[in-house]
């Protein structure tokens, strides 16, 4: 059961009231209020075009308001606004409609749309390190949220798995050889070693790079043993990332793992079909795109590499090769490509190239979910002290022993298992809200300390909260919470009620924005409103309707709290 927030429901009838008045084209933006529950504005800008006073304007609107028990109040305010005061019959009847609906009355505006969401993004034969963070969190809570809205979501995670590297990387282990990767107990840390010993003599030894590169040759050739080592590799770096998931609390399966080979048979017909629509021209014995807007320092354009001098493709060919299949095949209605910030230039060229060539039409947009970079205490990206790069899986490890602590402090009498799983709880919990809490676009610092913390704008701060709302109705035996719209509300508790009714608008907002810190930024309100509402309406000592009230508002701040966080993809436990 969908119910409309009581924002939109206010937003219909000023909109209706101003039609009749001949302003069709108000577009009225309601917002929560100091000087009233709700503002209304736009009338401004509505009295400019028609040349009249705006408060007089404003007036008429207010005048205009249907009778109809919603409306406490209106009244014209400033220069053109509209304040607004409903009902406690209003706000408890919301109350009521979204208790008592297992979604939390939230509904499906993302029914039939089917999303494409491109997230984490690792490299075969590498450990995934702390700059896979933000990619894989946020991708996941968007995930979340669109599937929540009703969405299809397709996931994507398009590892690197072809190209030089891994013919660098076979001819290695053919000349150094090593028990089999099954019979290896650490091979993802012996694949990574390798790699880079592979690399150091790929960087000083030109031999050994002649006989790279024909192992590159013999695996696109398919080469029986050529593709068995390449095989081993692949199977057991996804071992390797869906551990990492699994511990990460994350969506991202097996089944949603498309490597760049996936594409290989596709790329010369992309880089073909580009060049015959005029869209790609050869320059310098390389198939390139060519952008009017885009130029180097020293003036020349600078284009999208398409089929590289020698005829190899980049990984700008596997991306349109993917783009056209997930909007053709896939039928995708919208692309979202969560990837760093630094390669905004790359996915600009690509959406471009794209459209040009008629493989993303205008109807579907393409965004890159851009994001910044993950800092020390230095200010400077996140390194280990002898300056290596975070593995990711030592970061989680010491977020969970650090919550283990805490935890324990907290909570002298949780030990063994039941402490171990709280502390995975707790710690994997605050690294994803330090991240997720975070606009997006903006760098952050790794700060365990600050994020682990039970107070401020920290996941143990809500996790706390939705387990404090847990005990409150625990010690309430399990009492009736029917709604009684006759009773009156304190202050207190219509704050509250209002709060809560705006759940469904955030999530539309994280949708619009693609931005998951708006939810926690919710969230963390909605905990503070839920405090100050305890601290000064009595619960468990209220009586009759004012102690149903109240404890129907204890138990949907409590699931409105599980449903938020879940959708970021942090646990609730009921005690903490």
């Amino acid at each position: 059961m969908t119910v409309p927030s009581l924002a939109s429901s206010l937003s219909d009838s000023v909109t209706a009231v101003a039609a009749r008045l001949g302003m069709a084209d108000l577009a009225p933006q309601i917002r929560r209020s100091e000087h009233a529950d709700f503002q209304a504005d736009g009338v401004l800008a509505a009295a400019w075009t028609l040349r009249r006073n705006p408060r007089q304007v404003a007036a008429d609107v207010v005048a205009g308001l249907p009778a109809d028990g919603v409306l406490a109040s209106a009244g014209v305010a400033g220069p053109g606004f509209v304040n607004i005061e409903l009902t406690d019959r209003a706000l408890l009847a919301q109350l009521a409609c979204r208790l008592g609906d297992d979604r939390l009355g939230v509904g499906t505006p993302e029914a039939g749309v089917t999303t494409v969401v491109d997230y984490s993004q690792p490299n075969i034969a590498k450990e995934m390190h702390v700059g896979h963070l933000r990619s894989t969190i946020i991708g996941d809570a968007l995930v979340r949220i669109l599937e929540h809205l009703g969405g299809t979501v397709v996931r994507r995670n398009h590892i690197g798995d072809w190209g030089t590297q891994f013919g660098m990387l076979i001819q290695y282990l053919v000349e150094h050889p090593d028990p089999p990767l099954a019979d290896d107990a650490g091979t993802m840390g012996r694949l990574a070693t390798l790699y880079r010993r592979a690399r150091a003599q790929f960087d000083t030894d030109s031999t050994f790079v002649d006989r790279a590169r024909r192992r590159v040759v013999a695996l696109q050739a398919g080469d029986p043993s050529t593709v068995a080592a390449w095989r081993d590799i692949v199977a057991e770096s996804t071992r390797y990332f869906t551990h990492v998931y699994d511990r990460l609390g994350v969506r991202l399966t097996d089944a949603d793992t498309v490597g760049e080979s996936a594409y290989n048979a596709a790329l010369p017909e992309v880089a073909d079909e580009l060049e015959r629509r005029g869209v790609a021209v050869t320059s310098g014995g390389a198939l390139c795109v060519f952008f009017d807007d885009l130029r180097g320092p020293d003036g020349e354009p600078t284009p999208l590499i398409v089929r590289k001098r020698d005829g190899g493709f980049g990984y700008a060919a596997t991306d349109l090769a993917a783009l056209r299949q997930r909007v053709v095949e896939l039928h995708a209605d919208r692309l979202l490509y969560v990837v760093d910030a630094r390669q905004a230039l790359h996915f600009r060229m690509v959406f471009e190239t794209a459209r040009r060539a008629g493989w993303l039409p205008s109807a579907v947009p393409a965004v890159h979910v851009a994001f910044g970079t993950v800092l020390g205490s230095d200010g400077r990206p996140f390194k280990t002290r002898t300056g290596d790069t975070v593995r990711l899986v030592d970061l989680l490890t010491e977020a969970v022993d650090r919550a283990r602590e805490v935890v324990a402090a907290k909570n002298p009498g949780l030990t063994g298992a039941a402490l171990d799983e709280r502390a995975r709880q707790v710690g994997i919990g605050a690294v994803k809200y330090a991240d997720l809490a975070t606009n997006r676009a903006r760098d952050y610092t790794y700060e365990p300390r600050r994020m682990l913390a039970l107070a401020g704008n920290t996941g143990v701060y809500l996790q706390y909260a939705h387990a404090r709302i847990r005990s409150i109705l625990a010690r309430a035996g399990g009492a009736d919470t029917t709604v009684d719209v006759t009773a009156g509300l304190e202050p207190a508790e219509r704050a509250l009620i209002l709060d809560l009714d705006a759940f469904a608008d955030t999530l539309a907002e994280v949708v619009a924005g693609h931005e998951p810190h708006r939810l926690c930024g919710y969230l963390y309100r909605l905990a503070q409103t839920f405090t100050a509402f305890y601290e000064r309406c009595p619960v468990l000592r209220a009586t009759g309707p004012q102690r149903a009230n109240r404890l129907a508002l204890c138990h949907l701040t409590g699931d409105t709290l599980r449903t938020g966080l879940h959708l970021l993809g942090i646990p609730t436990p009921d005690h903490l």
